[in-house]
């Protein structure tokens, strides 16, 4: 009788599935042996929680464009549009805080989305051509109805609910971020949609022969993507308590790290949603303690670069022998 031999466990199985947390734990190993009495305290570890917040939320939405084997690079450009229109809602025409913040989500984040899902649809442009220009088209805006002018004096009780901290101990902001992250997890392990999207960014071509609507699902994800960053728009509006047209400015460079960093692919097909909140707190942590130890922001850019062209070589590299093995 054959007996079945068992595959050797190798480091490409590690990394595949440990690669995240891995670098998340020696990363706060190194910052708490560098900074042990002020990094590893209970009250900076929220902080960076609730500072990676903005960024996990549009890893979030970054992570679906991704997942088909695209990017959405105007996700920071929404952020700022969303916050700053809903800033004037409020301020400017007394809109009540519920209202202005349900607009500012459908309007300026899932349309916006929506109309992004479309042109690279119509189009058939990559998604980097069409979110680069609509990326540049949003922040213009920004400056247009903002008139390059911070906008201030919000209902207090906006910052204080979405800005504030619940029972006066977990910042409001780390419950949307993992809220939204339940609901989008809800959607691609369970619902047929979810589903879809992983089989369009494996194979376009056989996932059309299969009979899934890809223009829809397109769509679909990008409109996911607006509407996360919609929500990070909020947040950050909320926690500053005032709408900066230039607020997320570089922050897709952030967006695509977390999702990249947390192990999706660059090549579609490949990725989990919590892995993505793991890589939020990944370039968190990085921030956070390279301010610690003194490192100007120069430094932390080439820390974030390096480790993204690390993240994008070691997938390639495993991913391939993966699929060789």
């Amino acid at each position: 009788m054959k007996t079945i031999e068992k595959k050797k466990f190798t480091f490409s199985d590690y990394w595949d599935r440990y690669s995240t947390i891995t670098i998340l734990a020696l990363m706060i190993i190194v910052f708490g042996v560098l900074r042990p009495t002020s990094f590893l305290t209970p009250a900076n570890l929220v902080k960076i929680m609730e500072q990676s917040s903005i960024t996990i939320l549009l890893g979030l939405g970054e992570f679906f464009a991704i997942l088909l084997g695209g990017i959405d690079l105007s996700v920071s450009s929404i952020m700022a549009l969303s916050g700053a229109m809903t800033a004037q809602l409020m301020v400017n025409q007394g809109m009540h805080p519920f209202l202005a913040v349900l607009l500012g989500v459908i309007v300026f984040g899932a349309f916006i989305g929506v109309i992004n899902g479309v042109l690279v649809t119509a189009t058939g442009l990559p998604p980097f051509i069409i979110t680069l220009g609509t990326q540049a088209i949003l922040r213009s805006l920004v400056y247009i109805v903002t008139d390059a002018r911070a906008v201030s004096g919000l209902p207090a009780s906006f910052s204080k609910t979405i800005g504030g901290k619940l029972f006066g101990v977990i910042p409001v902001p780390i419950i949307v971020a993992l809220v939204t992250a339940a609901l989008l997890t809800f959607l691609t392990v369970k619902c047929q949609s979810g589903r879809n999207l992983y089989a369009l960014g494996g194979n376009s071509q056989s996932a059309w022969y299969a009979g899934i609507p890809v223009k829809k699902h397109i769509i679909l994800a990008f409109a996911i993507s607006g509407v996360c960053a919609a929500l990070a728009g909020m947040v950050n509006v909320a926690r500053l308590a005032a709408a900066e047209p230039n607020a997320g400015t570089g922050y897709e460079t952030y967006a695509i790290e977390a999702v990249i960093i947390g192990g999706a692919s660059f090549f579609g097909g490949v990725g989990k949603v919590p892995k993505v909140i793991i890589g939020g707190l990944i370039i968190g942590v990085i921030n956070n303690g390279l301010n610690m130890v003194g490192v100007s922001s120069y430094y932390q850019q080439l820390a974030m670069g390096c480790l993204l062209i690390l993240a994008v070589t070691l997938d390639r590299f495993f991913g391939a022998s993966r699929k060789n093995s």
